[in-house]
């Protein structure tokens, strides 16, 4: 078959012309379309949150661990300042909670401890006294499984007495032997001058001790 004398250069146009407007066409229905930029941009943006929450999370998770192990070194710190404490009075009863004869040296050490004090203000002639740290104060000390507290049994009113007891005793306001005072942080958080059971002891110290 033939072909006249310029029909195949026609032919050419016209195929390229259809691949061209395949293209445009194509190319047209690609592309995004105006409705769709405002969706591309929100999960743009949404994928942009995304990965900035995760890196502030990150940083937050990094800052708590840090004030975490700052929190757990000084604890440590603080147990072991009393792991270290040691008093050079005499030890009537107790073992992890040394119940002591008083002294202001011991006392002072106590205090800046930050341990739990339990004063008893005892007097040797006195009966009330005599029988409750027999039957409850000391065997109360000797069965406490913390060393978060410290005792002092402290002389009142009787020839045992010195001044620095006189001094504590004013101080808390003392008006009777077998009086009981509690003391954290320095301050008096708690006074008694009831004659207390061994089990009255655990149960006003445990609830010190658990606030």
């Amino acid at each position: 078959m033939t072909y006249k004398k310029g029909i195949a250069p026609l032919v050419i146009i016209m195929v390229l012309a259809v691949v061209a407007v395949g293209g445009v066409g194509w190319y047209l229905s690609a592309r995004p379309s105006a409705e769709d930029f405002p969706a591309l941009v929100g999960e743009e943006n949404a994928m942009m949150d995304k990965e900035g929450g995760e890196m502030m999370a990150e940083k937050e998770g990094e800052t708590m661990m840090k004030k975490e192990g700052e929190a757990m070194s000084g604890v440590e710190a603080t147990d072991s300042m009393m792991e270290k404490l040691v008093f050079s009075g005499n030890v009537i009863a107790g073992n992890m909670a040394p119940l002591i004869d008083f002294n202001k040296a011991d006392y002072e050490k106590a205090l800046a401890s930050n341990k739990l004090i339990v004063l008893y203000f005892y007097a040797t002639w006195c009966p009330i006294c005599r029988a409750e740290v027999s039957t409850a104060l000391y065997p109360a000390f000797n069965d406490l499984k913390t060393d978060k507290v410290v005792g002092f049994r402290v002389n009142y009113n009787d020839s045992d007495t010195d001044n620095d007891e006189k001094d504590l005793a004013r101080q808390h306001g003392v008006a009777y032997q077998h009086t009981k005072v509690f003391v954290q942080n320095g301050q008096r958080i708690f006074k008694s001058p009831e004659s207390w059971s061994k089990t009255r002891y655990f149960e006003e110290i445990n609830k010190v001790l658990t606030q």
